[in-house]
């Protein structure tokens, strides 16, 4: 008897179907048995999330996961399959939902998951960024020969695949610096330092900038002074809101007392200027600035009864005549 093929309903259709695999992660075959993966190392790789954020650098976390799985080894266990089986546990957020994108039972070596992961968070635009960043990278006015070399290597982690070659990365890194530090290099030499082989070259600036650092850290760790009259912009700040904290509490004190003041009737002795009498005349005003009235009007009787001068006497008199003749 043939067997007839199964009849399928619309209703089949449109019932759910379980996925047979939930993961996109295949599980390895291994001849170890019972694997156990220890609770430190799980907590490690999750405090190291990735979370696929634009300002995450996926080389940065890949070296830090890689560390990670490093610190255990398992007998009988690859240690590619034990980054690959890890490597959900590290993921979170937009990244997590990245890697649920894939088919299940879809990746199945370490390659192909890192491969995946680069190309995803780490395109070729990031790359061009990256190589314009160090092909046009210069020495800051105030850092040193060691900081610019840190900031140099810097720029070639984050762009692993810059493509440059060593010669062609000190070739850049020397013309990017200043005329000095480029003097100071010729300098120690005896001659340009591009006529050196980049193995001379980088012994030479790796010298040099250890030299450098050292230098700087000493500086570093020297006690500076600070006189008793020199104060910062915040001591002075600090100063002057004191002051003006005493000048409002005596302020505020003496407005307290005006009204039990004015409620007795007696004015405060220091806000009324006592005045002593004249012991002359009994004025409001000091002895010594009094001046008697009787002596004043002698004194103007005295002045209008001094002889005048001829000629105003005579114009005078001549005047009054004149009146009296010709009345």
């Amino acid at each position: 008897m043939v067997d007839e093929p199964r009849r399928v309903t619309l209703e089949d259709y449109l019932s759910t179907s379980v996925p047979q695999f939930f993961t996109s992660i295949v599980r390895p075959e291994l001849q170890a048995q019972n694997i156990i993966y220890p609770h430190l190392l799980i907590q490690l790789i999750q405090n190291n999330l990735f979370h696929g954020l634009p300002n995450e650098d996926p080389y940065a976390y890949l070296a830090t996961y890689i560390e990670i799985c490093n610190t255990v080894r398992i007998a009988g266990v690859p240690e590619d399959v034990v980054r690959l089986s890890l490597f959900s546990f590290s993921l979170s957020g937009e990244a997590k939902r990245w890697l649920h994108s894939f088919k299940g039972n879809s990746l199945n070596t370490w390659d192909e998951m890192v491969e995946k992961f680069l190309k995803k968070y780490f395109p070729k635009s990031k790359t061009v960024e990256g190589k314009a960043a160090i092909s046009s990278f210069h020495q800051f006015p105030n850092k040193s020969l060691s900081e610019a070399l840190e900031r140099f290597h810097g720029l070639l982690r984050k762009t692993p695949t810059h493509g440059f070659s060593k010669p062609i990365q000190f070739n850049i890194f020397i013309d990017g610096l200043r005329s000095q530090s480029k003097q100071l290099l010729d300098a120690s030499t005896g001659e340009k330092i591009k006529l050196k082989t980049p193995e001379e070259a980088m012994e030479l600036i790796e010298n040099m900038a250890t030299s450098d650092h050292a230098i700087l850290s000493d500086r570093a760790h020297i006690p500076t002074k600070r006189s008793l009259l020199e104060l910062t912009s915040q001591d002075g700040l600090l100063a002057q809101n004191k002051l003006l904290s005493k000048q409002l509490e005596a302020l505020t004190e003496t407005l307290s007392k005006f009204p039990t003041q004015l409620h007795s009737g007696q004015p405060s002795p220091s806000s009324v200027l006592q005045v002593a009498g004249c012991v002359i005349c009994g004025g409001a005003h000091d002895s010594g600035c009094c001046i008697p009235t009787e002596d004043t009007s002698h004194e103007v009787n005295y002045m209008g009864n001094q002889p005048r001068p001829n000629f105003n006497a005579g114009g005078y008199f001549g005047f009054q005549h004149g009146q009296q003749y010709n009345q």
